[in-house]
C-alpha cells in the first residue's frame, strides 16, 4: 500500500537525482562491537539523520531508503519487534525536524500488516509534511519491489493501452517519480535484494564496505562523485548525449 495523498513532485526535486539506499550492516556493526543487534538499528538511525540532512545540498531531490522488506519478517520476534519499536519512534520524533527542514516524508511498502498504531502514525507524519519542497524522502517498509509489480500489473485491466508512465504511477503509487539514478548498498554486499526494480531498471550502481552506522555525509559525497563520472548511456551509444538523460523517461527501445 502506497502513500493515500495525492502527490506530484516539485518540478524544483524532479531536476534533481533520486537516489535509493539499501541501508545494510547494522546487526553485524552491532555485533563487531560486542553490542546487540537493536543497537545497530538505533545507530543506522543516527546514519538516517546525517544522510537525509546532507542529501539536498548534494543534489539529491529525493532518496528513497530501505528500511524493512517483505522479507524481513523472517528474522528473530524481538528484533523485528524492535525495529518496528524504532519506527514509531523515528515517525514520532522526527516529523518537526522533518517539516522545518523542507522534508517530505511518505511510507512505500504494506501497512496492513504492521503493528497497531504504526500505520496512522505513517499516514500523520505524511500529513504534516507534505508541502516539504527541499527533498521528497520516501522510506521503504514491509516493501518487495516484485510485489509492487504484481499488484501494478492485476490493476491495469481495463486500461486499453497502458503506457511506461501509467505503469511506472501504478508500481510507485506516485506520477511522474523519477526514476531512480544511484542505488547505494553499504556494508560490502552486492545485490538489490528486491528493491526499487521498475524505478531502478538504468540506475547506476555504487557498493561500499562501510556499514550503515558508519555512513556518513562524506560517504555519500563519495558516492554521488563517482556516479558523476560514469557516463550514462540508457541502451544507446558512448557519446549518445541524447540518451544521457538525467530524468526518469526510459528509452523506447533498448535493441
Amino acid at each position: 500500500m502506497q502513500s493515500s495523498l495525492p502527490f506530484k513532485p516539485h518540478a524544483t526535486l524532479r531536476d534533481k537525482l533520486h537516489v535509493g539506499i539499501i541501508m545494510d550492516g547494522n546487526g553485524r556493526w552491532a555485533t563487531r562491537r560486542g553490542l546487540s543487534r537493536l543497537r545497530g538499528h538505533e545507530a543506522g538511525i543516527e546514519a538516517i539523520r546525517r544522510v537525509v540532512e546532507a542529501a539536498p545540498s548534494q543534489g539529491v531531490g529525493t532518496l528513497t531508503l530501505y528500511a524493512f522488506s517483505t522479507d524481513n519478517w523472517r528474522r528473530p520476534k524481538a528484533e523485528v519487534t524492535g525495529l518496528m519499536t524504532l519506527l514509531r519512534y523515528y515517525l514520532g520524533s522526527e516529523v518537526e525536524s522533518l517539516f522545518k527542514n523542507g522534508v517530505r516524508l511518505t511510507v512505500i511498502g504494506r501497512r496492513d500488516r504492521l503493528p497497531n498504531g504504526i500505520a496512522a502514525a505513517i499516514a500523520d507524519a505524511e500529513a504534516a509534511t507534505v508541502s516539504g519542497e527541499a527533498l521528497h524522502l520516501r522510506i521503504a517498509v514491509d516493501y518487495s519491489a516484485r510485489d509492487a509489480i504484481l499488484n501494478a500489473a492485476t490493476r491495469l485491466a481495463g486500461i486499453a493501452r497502458p503506457t511506461r508512465e501509467k505503469f511506472s504511477e501504478l508500481v510507485t503509487g506516485e506520477a511522474g517519480l523519477r526514476d531512480v539514478d544511484l542505488i547505494i548498498r553499504t556494508s560490502g554486499e552486492k545485490r538489490l535484494s528486491d528493491f526499487l526494480l521498475w524505478e531502478g531498471a538504468y540506475a547506476e550502481l555504487h557498493f561500499t564496505e562501510r556499514m550503515w552506522p558508519e555512513f556518513d555525509a562524506d560517504d555519500l559525497a563519495q558516492a554521488l562523485a563517482a556516479f558523476r563520472r560514469r557516463e550514462r548511456r540508457f541502451g544507446g551509444l558512448e557519446g549518445d548525449a541524447g540518451r544521457r538523460r538525467l530524468h526518469g523517461s526510459r528509452p523506447d527501445s533498448v535493441s
